[in-house]
């Protein structure tokens, strides 16, 4: 049986700022289902510390700088049933705001330190520390985990591991620059800050360190996979990501249905299901109230849950928002970030009170309200490497509306002629980035609820949608099987 660690700096229920959480918290338990050992390594934040039972120490972790402490940590947390390793180190993690930055908002200045430390660990597992388990395999994601890779390649040339490394990419964009002088700080041979390691234009790149020292590189979804090696989407790292296609794999993320189901969802005003859809209306009903809107069961209400950022596409939800309000449509937008963005909608919501409503932060009751309470949900995205929205928004019989992009391309079939009369359409896709192409993808929205009976099909037709972790887990498996075997 393969052992497997992953390694995350997030995990649903526990600690969540977007999707990375979500898919750290879902694939150990598919992970084992598909004949793997899996454990967790996570960062000692806050709410995981305190969470953690069964605690016993295992090693200490040598820091490359002179000042402060750090130790590997072996135990449960609530809802898993894999061991867990936690990073405890008080002066790096046990610290307010989210898991990168302060309460306003800003990255903490020894980021790079916090990171690099967890992949220090990872490394100190993959040698062995624990004596009574080590990894075949270390399953890193996302930058914050990306000198994972680097540290157990130098550990192997060391002679001191055998183990492994996968790289999953969640979100290109998002890279882990530093300053070149903070390398000093990372523990790592001189040699590898180079081209051919984590110098990336006089920078440290920790995604760079993934991308080149992983024995495989994954990704979230097949659209993406290919859309990061293009210049385009590539972030300036689609020559090394070509260079590396061979090793690169585009693996759709899943959906945890035991969370993610309207016919068990407690957040919600009332169960529902596809053959017993009834609960959805008293769901818009009680969601339009909760927020303040007209409760106007005829309104298609539009909802949004997202980072309020440019890449989401929001732009073009501002732009196209007088035709929805005229049409008659609703609208309830729940996310923060770009202060002109929330500002903008903001000033959307106090003009048009019942029509629209705006509500800051991360609510994941909410969340769950808003897929149950929508008619559509935007995602409208510039580029998306995979988005678990839309498929939340699927299973909750929202439609979802999107940019032909990425994941979203993967999972939303557009309601053409074609497909309502295949009963194969799920929601409302554009192609172009632009604000007409998501007025039309709009206006179809519109005229298809002006049809409740193909309204109720494509309805169906998505949530009848599965997009469980078996799939998704089993093609990991046989990466680590062939990472193993090579």
């Amino acid at each position: 049986m393969t052992h497997v660690l992953q390694v995350s700096a997030e995990l649903f229920p526990l600690l969540k700022t977007g999707g990375l959480a979500d898919v750290a918290g879902a694939l150990p338990a598919a992970l084992a289902a598909a004949g793997a050992e899996p454990r967790l390594l996570v960062p000692g934040f806050p709410a995981i510390r305190e969470s953690l039972t069964q605690e016993c120490a295992v090693a200490p972790v040598a820091l490359p700088w002179s000042e402060g402490r750090a130790a590997l940590l072996r135990g449960r947390l609530p809802g898993f049933d894999a061991v867990v390793y936690v990073l405890d180190a008080p002066g790096l993690f046990d610290r307010p705001g989210n898991p990168y930055g302060d309460a306003a908002g800003v990255a903490y200045a020894d980021n790079h330190r916090r990171f690099t430390l967890l992949g220090l660990a990872a490394a100190r597992l993959a040698e062995g520390v624990d004596g009574s388990w080590k990894p075949d395999i270390v399953h890193a994601h996302d930058w914050h985990s990306g000198l994972a890779c680097a540290h157990i390649a130098a550990s192997r040339a060391r002679r001191r591991t055998q183990a492994r490394t996968v790289f999953t990419v969640h979100n290109l964009a998002y890279q882990g620059l530093f300053p070149a002088d903070h390398f000093c700080d990372l523990g790592l041979p001189s040699a590898y800050y180079a081209v051919e390691g984590v110098e990336f234009y006089g920078q440290v790149s920790f995604m760079k360190a993934g991308l080149h020292f992983a024995d495989a590189i994954t990704t979230v979804s097949p659209t993406y996979a290919r859309e990061i090696q293009t210049p385009e989407q590539g972030c300036g790292l689609d020559g090394l990501l070509r260079h590396r296609a061979a090793a690169l794999h585009g693996i759709l993320n899943g959906v945890d249905y035991t969370v993610w189901s309207p016919a068990r969802d407690r957040s919600i005003a009332q169960p529902y299901d596809v053959d017993r859809p009834g609960g959805k209306a008293d769901c818009k009903a009680a969601l339009q109230r909760e927020c303040g809107l007209d409760v106007k069961a005829d309104a298609p209400l539009f909802g949004i849950v997202s980072r309020l950022t440019e890449q989401k596409g929001l732009p073009l939800v501002l732009e196209a928002l007088g035709d929805l309000i005229t049409a008659g449509g609703q609208l309830v937008i729940l996310g923060s970030g770009d202060a002109r963005l929330e500002a903008a909608f903001a000033d959307a919501a106090a003009k048009h009170p019942g029509q629209i409503a705006r509500r800051t932060g991360m609510d994941e009751g909410l969340a769950h309200r808003i897929y149950a309470g929508s008619d559509v949900v935007l995602v409208p995205s510039r580029f998306e490497p995979c988005g678990l929205t839309q498929l939340y928004a699927l299973s909750y019989g929202a439609l979802p509306l999107v940019h032909r992009v990425g994941g979203l391309a993967d999972t939303v079939v557009d309601t053409t002629l074609e497909d309502l009369a295949a009963s194969t359409a799920t929601g409302f896709v554009f192609n172009a980035f632009t604000a007409d192409a998501y007025h039309r993808a709009l206006r179809r929205a519109f005229a298809l609820w002006s049809r409740p009976e193909y309204w109720t099909r494509v309805r169906e037709a998505g949530m009848r949608q599965r997009f469980g972790w078996d799939a998704a887990a089993t093609r990991y498996v046989e990466i680590y099987e062939d990472v193993l075997q090579r």
